[in-house]
């Protein structure tokens, strides 16, 4: 059975198993490299001399670059060609990696981390738009089920690998790892990646810079909000009005624009901007969640790192076959109804999440992530893929980079919401809780603690103060897991906007391979 022509892939490359190898490695050695770093800040605190508010900008940086550079990939691909800007992002992201390992002063790490962001950014918008031009249609589920492997799981293995080279090596080698992995994906990508067409499409400064003070405030806003509390501080309603001020103003001109810096017909595709909805929503579910419980595991209920990676790592390998079986299944079920599903399977998990408590051994956090990674794997991939099924090939790189921005934008918001109400709530259940732990509660009626209830200071009232303070946090951590699943289920109406009449799934000879 031969294949239709109109199924052919929009790009022809000698190898395209090597072309997955070396952009599926890109992929991870940049999506790694934004959680690798969190678990060695402390060690980077006494080495390069900086207080704990200043040791976060080796994070703060790296994700404001990101964030201003990942929707000016379209626009770089077109003007230098993809195969050029994908080859020199590699190149700046290793080096720049390198630097950052030997850096030796807090100044020299937050420059070559800036840096490492902005070179870094085209790399995971590139690599979904080569392999979705490198596979005919009917495969792009399968080839988005392989990338989506990459893009959620790096970040949930990436404080265990960050840990355990920290421990056992040095901090430094956070930062190493990424150059053997960088030069053996440059050499993969120059011999058997192709070039593709260029434009030379005006570049609308006013357009980008509008765009990139509205990222990069909202980031800063984001990331300085809990230390700076929030909107109590000048700071932050100074991110809040810039961060408003830059996206009000790039609306009005994005329309009136000649050259505009993103493409506006983008946004009148009901499919494209739906899918934009809804990878806002997964990565705010998937990235706060994963966020949220490894502090849960080590601070509340004692367990080692090492443990708590071993007891979240179901949730990875969840993902990874969730995503396998939906690029099978895409060929024989609507995609929008594996994305409902996953994203219903991912909420019944929130809900197993929400009965959590102390008592509990690892047996529940273990089967109910491995639900939700299933559910998030099975949504990921026909979700990736049916976003640009209605766009021109043209147009593919472009969306990619809206479509990571959605996706990183939504993770951000939830870290950030999630881990202010978490400390909020801590402390109004604190207080709540507090009130019954006094001298005259029938709870110590006949125990010999009681006399010492009445002495600030002593042992026993800081023992029972700590177990207070540990029986608030995890009620507020159970709340939050309630609320983002309620807030999933409202989200869910979304998949509906995602069936188009022609998008029945198209059957590929069996006989064809994947790569």
């Amino acid at each position: 059975m031969s294949v239709h022509a109109s199924d052919r892939p929009a790009l022809l490359v000698e190898s395209r198993a090597m072309v997955m190898i070396g952009v599926m490695a890109a992929t991870t050695m940049q999506v790694l490299d934004s959680t690798i770093a969190n678990v060695a800040l402390p060690h980077m605190q006494g080495t390069l001399s900086a207080s704990q508010d200043q040791i976060v900008w080796v994070l703060t940086s790296y994700i404001v670059a990101a964030a201003i550079m990942t929707p000016a990939t379209g626009w770089l691909a077109e003007r230098f060609g993809r195969k050029r800007l994908f080859l020199f992002a590699v190149t700046g992201f290793t080096a720049a990696s390198a630097l950052c390992g030997q850096a030796h002063n807090l100044i020299e790490m937050v420059i070559w981390r800036f840096v490492q962001g902005l070179l870094g950014a085209p790399l995971i918008p590139l690599s979904q738009a080569v392999l979705l031009d490198i596979h005919p249609q009917s495969r792009h589920g399968q080839a988005m089920a392989i990338w989506g492997a990459g893009v959620v799981m790096a970040p949930i293995f990436g404080p265990i690998i960050g840990g355990w080279l920290t421990d056992n090596w040095n901090w430094r080698w956070v930062f190493y790892i990424n150059v053997p992995v960088g030069m053996v994906t440059l050499l993969v990508l120059a011999v058997f990646l192709v070039e593709s067409p260029r434009r030379d499409r005006p570049f609308d400064r006013t357009g980008f810079l509008l765009l990139a003070l509205a990222l990069a405030a909202l980031q800063l806003m984001l990331d300085r909000g809990e230390r700076a509390d929030w909107f109590a501080s000048p700071e932050i309603w100074t991110y809040l009005l810039l961060a408003l001020s830059g996206a009000w103003l790039f609306a009005w001109h994005i329309p009136a624009a000649r050259h505009p810096f993103i493409t506006p017909l983008l946004f009148r595709d009901r499919i494209f901007v739906s899918s934009l909805a809804i990878s806002f929503a997964l990565g705010l579910q998937l990235f706060s969640t994963v966020a949220l419980l490894p502090p849960m595991l080590q601070h509340l209920m004692g367990y080692p790192v090492v443990t708590t990676g071993l007891v979240l790592a179901p949730r990875g390998f969840g993902m990874m076959v969730g995503m396998m079986l939906a690029g099978r299944l895409m060929r024989r079920i609507p995609p929008y109804l594996l994305i409902g599903t996953g994203m219903l399977l991912s909420l019944v998990a929130m809900h197993w999440m929400a009965g959590f408590s102390l008592q509990m051994d690892w047996r529940p956090i273990a089967w109910s992530g491995l639900l939700q990674g299933f559910g998030l794997g099975l949504a990921f991939s026909p979700l990736s893929a049916t976003a640009f099924r209605t766009l021109p090939t043209a147009a593919r790189t472009e969306a990619a980079g809206l479509y990571t921005l959605a996706r990183n934008i939504g993770a951000a918001i939830g870290i950030s919401v999630l881990t202010a109400l978490l400390t909020r709530k801590t402390q109004e259940i604190h207080a709540l809780l507090g009130r019954h732990i006094t001298p005259f509660a029938p709870t110590f009626n006949g125990l010999a603690v009681t006399p010492y209830l009445t002495f600030p200071g002593n042992p026993v009232l800081a023992l029972l103060n700590g177990e207070v303070t540990r029986q608030a946090a995890m009620i507020a951590y159970v709340d939050i897991f309630a609320m983002v699943g309620w807030l999933g289920l409202a989200g869910l109406p979304l998949v509906l906007l995602l069936r188009h009449r022609n998008a029945a799934p198209s059957i590929a000879p069996e006989s064809e391979p994947v790569l």
